[in-house]
Formats: structure tokens, sequence, C-alpha cells
């Protein structure tokens, strides 16, 4: 099997997701074989305030920095174990001299194999206001539309003042399903990707009647375990 090398800490509680699943579908196909997996975790409060300063050259450095350790530690290949730092995804891929697997990509993939044409977008505020996105699922003909102004200032406060502390409120799964409902009766959205990795920890098994939820999360690791194990 390949070293798999992981771009983590952007959030830790996701990182954790990470490693659990991968290991679990690597064993699933290797039986008691396990992978070799490296974690360089950095900090989800310094890349919040490149996002904020809309400083996206500095967040490409600190990313390709991170993927630079896990080179030189061995990593044959490679993943940011998070959404929005994909936002950055095309200039650091160029940088890096081994493969990285994009969650974008593997996601659209997997709106395309189901047949899906027209999908709600969840995740941090630069995520759902963001291109990066909309450039690849636009290339294979999908549709993603996201919330309403105010309801995304909703999740992005949620999403970096309690998803990201490790604090899921109750309270706040039901305002966003209620979101996720709007959206399947007025924009006839029937699925929703969670595009960021704490959403599916805070909504995972709370879909409406009528939309199915992309976990992109696991669909990251589905392709990581491609990627290493199979």
């Amino acid at each position: 099997m390949k070293t798999l090398g992981i771009v983590g800490g952007i959030g830790p509680e996701s990182t954790i997701e990470y490693y659990r699943f991968i290991l679990d579908g690597c064993r699933a196909h290797k039986g008691e074989s396990a992978p070799h997996i490296i974690i360089d975790s950095i900090d989800v409060n310094r890349g919040i305030a490149m996002l904020d300063a809309n400083d996206l050259t500095a967040l490409a450095d600190y990313i390709s920095q991170s993927i630079g350790r896990l080179i030189r530690a061995g990593a044959d290949v490679a993943l940011i174990a998070a959404n929005t730092p994909h936002i950055v995804f095309d200039a650091v891929q160029p940088r890096s001299a081994i493969p990285l697997i994009s969650l974008v990509q593997a996601a659209c993939d997997r709106a395309q194999a189901l047949g899906l044409k027209r999908l709600g977008l969840l995740g941090t505020g630069f995520t759902m206001r963001g291109e990066f996105y909309r450039k690849v699922f636009s290339r294979a003909g999908l549709e993603l539309v996201t919330p309403k102004d105010d309801e995304m200032e909703l999740i992005h406060f949620a999403y970096i003042n309690e998803l990201l502390k490790n604090t899921f409120r109750p309270e706040t799964r039901t305002a966003i399903v209620q979101i996720i409902e709007r959206m399947r009766n007025e924009e006839a959205v029937m699925a929703v990707l969670l595009a960021g990795t704490e959403l599916p920890l805070l909504l995972r098994r709370a879909e409406p009647a009528g939309v199915s939820f992309l976990d992109t999360t696991l669909i990251h690791v589905e392709a990581a375990v491609s990627a290493i194990c199979l």
C-alpha cells in the first residue's frame, strides 16, 4: 500500500474521522493490514485569518509547506482534510511533488455517478460564496444552489463558532435542516453537498424527506482508500 499524507487540523474533529474511516476502508479491502498514514496538523485559526484577510497566496503557501513536510516524511499521495482550503487547490497542486486527491473532484464524480443535476451547497461562507466548487461542477454540467444570504450567515457563524470548536447543538441542527427543507421546496434541490467536513458530524442521519446528503468526508475517504489500498 502507498503511504498517505493528510493535511489535517482544519478542523481537528473531522481529521479524526478521516483517520478512522480510512483505516476502516483499507481493512475492508486488505484484512488486518493497515495503511501507513502521516498527518501534519496545521492551525485552523491561522488558516481562517488568512481567508478573512483574503490572503489566498499566504494560504496556498501555508498548505504547500504542510504538504512538503508530508513528502519529506515519506508520503506517496496526499489530501487536504477539509473543504474550504480547496479554494487554493489549483495553486497548491502544481507545487506538490506527489499527487493530491481533490475532495471537490471526488464529490463531483459522485454526483455525476448518482445522476444528480441540481444540488444544494452548504459549507463555510468561504465555500458557499467561492467559485472553486462551481468551477468543477459546471464543467460537468451540474448546477449548484446556495442558501440565501441570511441563511449563509447563520451556517457560517455556526461553523466557525460551534462546529470547529467541537460544539454540536440540536438547535443548530434544526435550523440548518429547515434551510435545507426550504431549498428543497423553493429551489427544487433534491440533494445537498455537505461541503464542510464538520457538517456531517452535525447532520449525519438528519436528512429531511426527499433530500439526500452527499457526505464529502466519506466521499473523500473512499477516493483516498482507492488511491492507496486498491
